[in-house]
C-alpha cells in the first residue's frame, strides 16, 4: 500500500513517531447563504459609501446608513422576514444631479367636530388630534410636527398656511413611490377626516436621476453573495447587473464561479409592468411587480421579497417559494390588485408575480426576466429562479468534492496499476466519486433520475493536454409542483 503523504518525508531518519493531519475525507458540503441589500444612505449616517458592510442588527443599520434612510428601512423590513440570516449592506450616496421628491396635504376649512387626522406615508400611519373649530393652519401644523417627530419615515414635513408639505429625504425618482394617503383604513377602521375639514392629497413627484451602481458592483469583488436585493429597476442599472452577473465573463463564469441572483421590483400598471418585463431578457435577475397603490415603497417591497426567498432558499433550494408571506407588507386594495389573467400575463412577460391570501401578500412565482434564447425563440429553461438556485448549490457540491478530496492528485488512465492508496485518480475514480455525490443529492432531493444521469455522464482525460479531465455533468434537476390540474367529471348517478 502507498500512503499519500503530504508533509512527511520519506527519507526522516530521526526516531520515532509523526504524525500529519489529513482532512480530505472528512469534509462535507457546506455552504453560508449571504444577503447583499444596495440602497442609498443619508448624510447622517456614518458608514462609508460603495463598501461592503456586515450589519446583523437594524439599530446598527440605523447608525450607519441615517435614520429612516432608504437602506435602514430596507434592513428593518429584511430582518422581520429573515431573523437570522448574514446580511451585506453596500451604501450608495444620492445621484449628484437628482432632485428631491414633493408631495403635500392640503387642508381646508374649520373642524366643526373633534377627531383625528389619519395621514400615512407609505404604510406607516401619523395622526394628529383635531379639536372643534380648529383651522386648517392648526392641523396642517400639527399634522407636520407629528410627521417630524417620527425619524424613520422617508420624509420631512413644513407646515405653510394649512398645507403640510413633504420633501424626501433622498434625492431620486425613487422619491416618487412613497405613496401619500389618508384614513388608508377608512370608517370600518375607524379612520375619518374630521367633520368640517378636507384634504387634498398631492402625490409624491418630481424626484429625478438614480445612483449609478458601477462602484457599488466594483466593491463587491470576488465575494459570494446569492441574493442580492436593491429597488433601481431603471434600465442602466439592471443593464449592468446583467453584465455583472453574465455566464461569460461575469458572476456565472466557468473561471468566477461566484453565482448568485439579483432581485429588484417595480411598481406599476398592468400595462407598464408587462411592457418592461418584455423588454428584459435575463436568467439572473427577477424583478418584481407591484400594484400601483401597495401601499410601501419599492426598496422595502424588494427587501421583503428578496428576503422570503432567501429564508426558503436556505432552506431547501429546490422547493418553490411560492406562498411565503412577505411580512411587513400591507396589501393593495382588492380593487387594485392583479386579477389571475393578469398575472399569468406577467409570468409570461417575465415579471415575478405576489398574491394576497389571509390578508398578507405572498409569493406567487419568482421567475427571472429570462424569455427567449440566442434565436430569439420562446424559452422556458431559466424560467424560475429556484433553477439557478439549484445549479449554483450543485456545482458548487462538486467543486467542494473534488477540490477537498483530491486538491493534489496525480492523474492516470484507467487500468493503470498503482498501490492502494496512492494520490492518483483514474476516470473512472472520478466518475465514481461524482455518482456518488449525485446519489447523495437526490438523496437531498436537488435531483432525480440516477439511472439516465449514469447514462450521461462522461468522464475522459482530455485529448490534448493529458492533464486535464473533461467531465459532462448531466443533472436531472428536480422540479416544482407548479400547477395541479383536476377534471371534475361529475355523474348524477352512478
Amino acid at each position: 500500500m502507498t500512503v499519500p503523504f503530504a508533509n512527511i518525508p520519506a527519507n526522516n531518519r530521526v526516531p520515532l513517531f509523526y504524525a500529519e493531519v489529513d482532512a480530505s475525507q472528512a469534509g462535507y458540503f457546506s455552504q453560508t447563504v449571504r444577503a447583499l441589500l444596495i440602497g442609498q444612505k443619508l448624510s447622517s449616517g456614518s458608514g462609508v459609501s460603495n463598501v461592503p458592510q456586515l450589519v446583523s442588527r437594524t439599530d446598527q443599520a440605523k447608525d450607519l446608513f441615517g435614520v429612516g434612510s432608504m437602506l435602514a428601512r430596507m434592513h428593518a423590513i429584511y430582518r422581520q422576514n429573515d431573523s437570522v440570516g448574514e446580511v451585506w449592506c453596500i451604501a450608495l450616496d444620492d445621484p449628484g444631479a437628482g432632485v428631491a421628491a414633493t408631495g403635500s396635504f392640503a387642508i381646508t376649512g374649520t373642524a366643526t367636530k373633534a377627531g383625528t387626522a389619519n395621514a400615512y406615508i407609505g404604510d406607516d400611519r401619523v395622526q394628529a388630534a383635531v379639536a372643534v373649530s380648529d383651522t386648517a393652519a392648526t392641523v396642517a401644523t400639527a399634522l407636520a410636527a407629528a410627521i417630524n417627530a417620527n425619524p424613520d419615515l422617508p420624509v420631512t414635513a413644513a407646515a405653510s398656511t394649512g398645507t403640510v408639505n413633504l420633501t424626501a429625504k433622498h434625492k431620486g425618482a425613487l422619491g416618487n413611490d412613497v405613496l401619500l394617503q389618508m384614513n388608508m383604513l377608512g370608517a370600518q377602521g375607524g379612520e375619518v377626516t374630521p367633520a368640517g375639514l378636507t384634504v387634498t392629497v398631492t402625490a409624491m413627484n418630481g424626484g429625478t436621476a438614480a445612483p449609478s451602481l458601477t462602484a457599488a458592483i466594483a466593491a463587491m469583488g470576488d465575494d459570494e453573495y446569492d441574493f442580492i436585493i436593491h429597488p433601481y429597476a431603471d434600465t442602466t442599472n439592471l443593464d449592468l447587473f446583467r453584465t455583472t452577473m453574465n455566464d461569460t465573463t461575469g458572476r456565472w463564469a466557468w473561471n468566477r464561479q461566484i453565482y448568485g441572483h439579483v432581485y429588484s421590483a417595480l411598481r406599476g400598471t398592468f400595462a407598464a409592468l408587462q411592457s418592461a418585463g418584455m423588454a428584459r431578457n435575463d436568467q439572473h435577475a427577477t424583478v418584481a411587480g407591484m400594484p400601483t397603490l401597495l401601499p410601501n415603497p419599492v426598496w422595502e417591497y424588494v427587501a421583503a421579497y428578496g428576503a422570503r426567498n432567501a429564508v426558503f432558499i436556505a432552506a431547501d433550494p429546490a422547493r418553490p417559494t411560492q406562498t411565503g408571506e412577505l411580512t411587513g407588507i400591507t396589501p393593495a386594495p382588492a380593487s387594485n390588485r392583479f386579477i389571475q389573467t393578469e398575472r399569468q400575463t406577467l409570468l409570461s412577460s417575465g415579471i415575478a408575480t405576489s398574491y394576497v391570501a389571509g390578508g398578507v401578500v405572498r409569493i406567487e412565482r419568482a421567475i427571472t426576466t429570462y424569455q427567449k434564447n440566442a434565436w430569439d425563440q420562446a424559452d422556458p429553461s431559466y424560467l424560475d429562479s429556484e433553477t439557478m438556485h439549484q445549479l449554483a448549490t450543485i456545482i458548487r457540491r462538486l467543486r467542494s468534492v473534488i477540490t477537498t478530496k483530491y486538491p493534489r492528485h496525480k492523474l492516470a488512465d484507467d487500468g493503470t496499476s498503482f498501490g492502494a492508496g496512492a494520490a492518483i485518480v483514474t476516470p473512472s475514480v472520478i466518475r465514481g466519486e461524482l455518482a456518488a455525490e449525485y446519489a447523495a443529492m437526490e438523496e437531498d432531493g436537488l435531483v432525480e433520475n440516477a439511472a439516465a444521469f449514469a447514462a450521461n455522464l462522461i468522464v475522459e482525460r482530455n485529448a490534448n493536454d493529458p492533464n486535464r479531465l473533461d467531465v459532462l455533468f448531466p443533472p436531472d434537476l428536480v422540479n416544482q409542483l407548479r400547477v395541479f390540474a383536476v377534471l371534475a367529471q361529475f355523474r348524477l348517478q352512478y
